[in-house]
């Protein structure tokens, strides 16, 4: 059953929302304009504001329910575990030829279920950073840092700890192109702040 739980969480993951949300409402593959990638940034950029609130909330809840499917089902599995095969759904989607997102969403989506206090104060981070740099990629990666911090600092718990680590490690990785363009000064940067 816990097998079970992570393979559904997987493919919770896998559930391609910004392909969806551009082809059924807009008949556009997403993957085909801006930067190809299948998140909440490139929806906003391509599709507009409505789209990409779609798409951000619906990444959101992915993580949000596979980090609670231990709990629904009761079986005896980590919440972040099943949480954890849902960002690497989000990530490489079997449902989007492994081409998805950049894991900043679902990965919130995770810890929206498993510590809303957490998640709440990232989300003031995250704007903050954003409001300051206007690069979305730099606030999602300074976000995972202060999650991190918060986690070692403010709680004891050694799974947070780790998962935490593990997610904000994995973001860096998934916008490692970002960081380059960050420092030739050629990152798009929001124009609504």
């Amino acid at each position: 059953m816990s097998i079970l739980l992570m393979i559904i969480g997987y493919l919770l993951g896998s559930i391609p929302f910004a392909l969806l949300v551009g082809k059924i409402g807009y008949g556009i593959d997403i993957r085909e304009h801006g930067s190809g990638n299948l998140g909440g940034t490139n929806t906003f950029r391509v599709l507009g504001v409505k789209a990409g609130l779609i798409v951000t909330i619906a990444d959101i809840l992915k993580g949000t329910l596979a980090a609670s499917l231990p709990v629904l089902f009761h079986v005896d599995v980590h919440p972040l575990l099943t949480g954890m095969f849902a960002v690497f759904g989000h990530t490489y989607p079997v449902f989007a030829q492994f081409r998805g997102g950049k894991a900043v969403a679902t990965s919130g989506g995770v810890l929206l279920f498993y510590s809303p206090v957490l998640f709440m104060t990232m989300l003031a981070v995250f704007f903050l950073i954003l409001y300051i740099s206007k690069y979305v990629s730099l606030s999602s990666m300074l976000t995972g840092v202060y999650a991190t911090a918060y986690a070692f600092i403010w709680t004891d718990d050694i799974p947070l700890r780790i998962v935490v680590t593990l997610l904000t490690l994995f973001v860096f990785y998934r916008h490692r192109a970002n960081i380059k363009r960050i420092l030739n000064k050629t990152e798009p940067k929001v124009k609504w702040l």
